[in-house]
């Protein structure tokens, strides 16, 4: 036969359920986002500027899971410029433009913010 005995009470471990429980993962999502779209339009080549001020995003939450989504509208002939200049592409000559990676290092400082936001807002609780 195994038993236990415990004393005391789970009275930490209950408020800081209750507490973690209220956490705005969307509000901080939001900022972020916000940030997110600043750094993208700031990296992002310009030669017209429509690409650097087409960024956008959205937050979304469903099931635990919370997602942000960066988004640009700048399309030409039904392609997305920021692809072409992120991944290159080929011209109308038969030439091709090298890609050059800008989105990665603009949004890795923003994902390190979100995470570190998010686990100070976790164990605060």
């Amino acid at each position: 036969m195994i038993s236990f005995k415990v004393t005391g009470s789970f009275n930490n471990l209950e408020k800081f359920l209750r507490n973690a429980t209220k956490i705005d993962v969307l509000g901080i999502m939001d900022a972020c986002g916000r940030e997110g779209v600043a750094a993208l339009a700031r990296a992002t080549p310009v030669e017209t500027g429509m690409a650097a001020y087409s960024w956008d995003y959205t937050v979304s939450a469903s099931g635990g899971v919370y997602t942000i989504a960066w988004l640009n509208g700048n399309v030409e002939n039904g392609f997305q410029v920021v692809l072409a200049l992120q991944y290159g592409h080929g011209t109308g000559t038969g030439g091709y433009v090298q890609g050059r990676d800008f989105i990665n290092p603009a949004i890795r400082p923003v994902f390190d913010k979100i995470a570190d936001r998010v686990w100070r807002a976790v164990t605060s609780a």
